[in-house]
């Protein structure tokens, strides 16, 4: 005897979606439409004004350029990491199997205290730099090191799987054929761990770009020097300049949406190619 159960999976399925497209729009569509709506207020010619004031073009590049150079950082950082996680065995290694978590548990703010402390120039990493005359607090080196340690342990964490699940009759296949070490990488190694590095290492830089906690402290905030845009949005809101707020945060939803548009293009043609 056979018991229908379309009926309840209809329901169930009018639940599920049901509650996906409420928090979709309650957490997503109205906050973005709100963004939209009081963007273009001012007209298109109004947001393109707001980006003529030096201060603001000075901290969009800013923000792009450290966001762009950390990411790249991070993508070497955390693919060392997850191989050294995965492929070798040391002492205390599920201490630091944890302990590249930190990062996602820890608060902003408290991140970029301690950062401050240790690379001011009072500091005990600092100190040391600074008899050279290299400062790295309040300069966009502090930001870039900021934004590697929040960063890098999204490519960790996407690429150690990956790495995990790689056979490695796939390299001793590959050094009995004659390859050397960097040809095997190349070419058996890279194109598998290709699409789960680009997906990390764009979450750490959209990760990046919206960072205000960690980087707020150690940046220093010199305006057209060391000014983010994410703070540059907090001072326009706090002067009641919303528009100018509002059209800040959507060229940079903007662009983050692009850099990741392009990032999940190239992600899925080479997860394509491996097919």
């Amino acid at each position: 005897m056979q018991i229908e159960t379309r009926p309840y999976k209809k329901i169930h399925l009018g639940i599920s979606l049901g509650f996906t497209v409420f928090y979709s729009s309650a957490v997503v569509i109205i906050p973005l439409f709100g963004l939209f709506y009081h963007s273009l207020g001012i007209g298109f010619t109004g947001i393109l004004e707001v980006f003529t004031e030096e201060r603001i073009r000075s901290a969009l590049f800013l923000s792009f350029s450290v966001g762009l150079i950390s990411a790249v950082l991070n993508l070497f950082i955390g693919f060392l990491f997850a191989w050294v996680l995965v492929r070798y065995q040391f002492p205390f290694k599920k201490f630091f199997d944890t302990l590249i978590d930190l990062p996602f548990t820890l608060p902003t703010a408290v991140a970029g205290i301690a950062l401050t402390t240790i690379y001011s120039p009072t500091g005990i990493i600092g100190s040391f730099f600074d008899k050279w005359g290299i400062k790295i607090a309040y300069t966009p080196i502090g930001i870039v090191i900021a934004l590697v340690f929040i960063g890098f342990p999204f490519v960790v964490r996407t690429v150690q799987p990956v790495i995990e699940e790689l056979p490695k009759e796939l390299e001793e296949s590959a050094r009995c054929l004659g390859a050397t070490p960097f040809q095997t990488f190349r070419k058996v190694l890279l194109p598998e761990l290709w699409p789960s590095l680009l997906a990390g290492t764009g979450m750490a830089f959209a990760r990046s770009i919206g960072e205000y906690g960690s980087v707020v402290f150690i940046s220093g905030n010199l305006p057209g020097k060391t000014e983010i845009l994410p703070l540059l949005i907090v001072t326009k809101l706090e002067q009641y300049e919303y528009e100018k707020a509002t059209s800040i945060a959507l060229v940079m939803l903007l662009t983050s949406f692009l850099f990741m548009f392009l990032i999940n293009f190239f992600q899925e043609r080479a997860s394509k190619k491996l097919t």
